[in-house]
């Protein structure tokens, strides 16, 4: 039986696996946004990178928010991932951020991508390496992370709950075969679900709708700071059920993708690619087509938490055996 380390090695770094569901209901091409954090290059510095590479115009609208308009990839967001770059020009927020500048991570955003627009932002992130840029395994205190937000098929609970229990029930295995830095295990971006939800997700997930689902979700992880954060789509699905019980601080506004949230961004690493990282969660989203599959997980999750003790390092080979030989890999 292949161990985690095994498992991890079987999943490719360099090149794409294709989505099982490629398009939405309506027939477009699903798209994914990238976001990627480092550090060691200015904002500037990043912008003219990206403009080297895919065109476009400038505009820098503040010293810590750039924009690269009409590149050959949309319109490029660069900007300091810090609350205070709003507060820039007080002598206090500049002290702080000549000081924090270190471990305080540049993020790129991008437009929303189709699938074969991902490899030219391998390429990017080559080309950022190339300059200097510096990622999760660099140093100590970063603790930086790639989030994809890719969009989803459809919009019913046909389409979103088998992904949903894929993750509740993967996820655990997904942190074992690659374990979170250390330094963004201190940080609270990236906290697992609650078991409690994988609990309700394992039994009663099947029967849900999307009242439920956001409900529930609600009512058990009301927070975004998770692997999976799934308060952007079901503030878009179930905005009312959401807005009853989260903050409107806490929102940042709705939207029909996965906020995926727990891959690393190890730039530069031998052993990391963007690809890997999408890679794995194509492995979710095959999981999720396979309904015997999600369902044999399940299953085993139960009995996993009936044992007098149920360690989530347990859990995770227990879903590493499953996996082994089901017809996710190819």
């Amino acid at each position: 039986m292949p161990n985690l380390t095994a498992q991890k090695n079987r999943i490719p770094k360099d090149h794409f696996w294709p989505l099982p569901k490629p398009k939405t209901h309506n027939g477009k091409p699903r798209r994914t946004g990238v976001e990627i954090e480092f550090t060691n290059l200015t904002e500037t510095e990043t912008a003219e990178i990206v403009q080297n590479l895919w065109g476009g115009r400038i505009d820098a609208e503040t010293a810590h928010e750039v924009t690269v308009h009409d590149t050959e990839l949309g319109t490029v967001r660069i900007e300091l991932d810090f609350a205070l770059r709003d507060r820039t020009g007080s002598i206090i927020a500049d002290k702080l951020l000549q000081w924090s500048r270190a471990v305080v991570p540049i993020e790129i955003v991008t437009a929303p991508l189709r699938e074969d627009e991902l490899p030219r932002v391998e390429t990017l992130i080559d080309a950022l390496v190339a300059a200097g840029a510096e990622g999760s395994q660099d140093g100590v205190l970063y603790g930086f992370g790639v989030h994809l937000n890719t969009e989803i098929a459809g919009g019913t609970a046909a389409d979103i709950l088998p992904v949903v229990r894929a993750y509740a029930l993967m996820e655990d295995w997904l942190r074992a075969i690659d374990p979170v830095d250390p330094s963004r295990r201190l940080l609270p971006f990236v906290d697992p679900w609650p078991r409690r939800l994988i609990d309700v997700l394992a039994v009663d997930g099947p029967s849900w709708g999307l009242d439920d689902l956001a409900q529930f979700y609600a009512d058990l992880t009301p927070t975004r700071n998770r692997g999976l954060d799934l308060l952007p789509l079901l503030d878009h699905l179930r905005g009312e059920i959401i807005a009853e019980t989260i903050d409107k601080e806490k929102l940042k506004g709705g939207r029909p993708t996965y906020h995926y949230r727990l891959p690393e961004a190890r730039l530069g690493a031998a052993d990391w690619s963007l690809a890997y990282e999408w890679n794995r969660w194509i492995l979710l989203e095959r999981v999720a087509e396979n309904p015997s599959l999600l369902n044999e997980l399940a299953e085993k999750w139960v009995d996993h938490r009936s044992a007098l003790t149920s360690l989530r390092s347990d859990w995770a080979k227990t879903v590493n055996e499953i996996l082994a030989n089901a017809p996710i890999w190819t």
